[in-house]
């Protein structure tokens, strides 16, 4: 897989920017990871998840990728219900 499965269309600006912004995030392991979280999840995140991803996309790749992996501990003011949703799409996923 190289690149998200999901077409954009029919979704709002907010969720077409996250989307594209989960699939180009600098590293590859991470664009594999939020990317495809994204393409199956990005339709079902309420106003609430969508503001906690938006945050979350902020954390810099190399920490985001260790607290994915369970490397390191991600920052409290990240590690919230939504961190742990995708580190358990990750863990039953996808390649990734």
């Amino acid at each position: 897989m190289t690149g998200s499965t999901r077409s954009s269309g029919g979704l709002d600006d907010r969720r077409k920017r996250l989307l594209f912004r989960c699939w180009h995030r600098g590293t590859r392991e991470m664009d594999l990871i939020l990317g495809r979280f994204a393409d199956a999840e990005i339709t079902h995140l309420d106003d609430l998840e969508l503001a906690e991803l938006e945050r979350l996309i902020e954390v810099p790749d190399p920490d985001l990728y260790a607290a994915l992996t369970g490397d390191k501990p991600l920052a409290p003011e990240y590690a919230g219900p939504l961190f742990e949703h995708i580190k358990a799409f990750r863990a039953v996923d996808h390649e990734a």
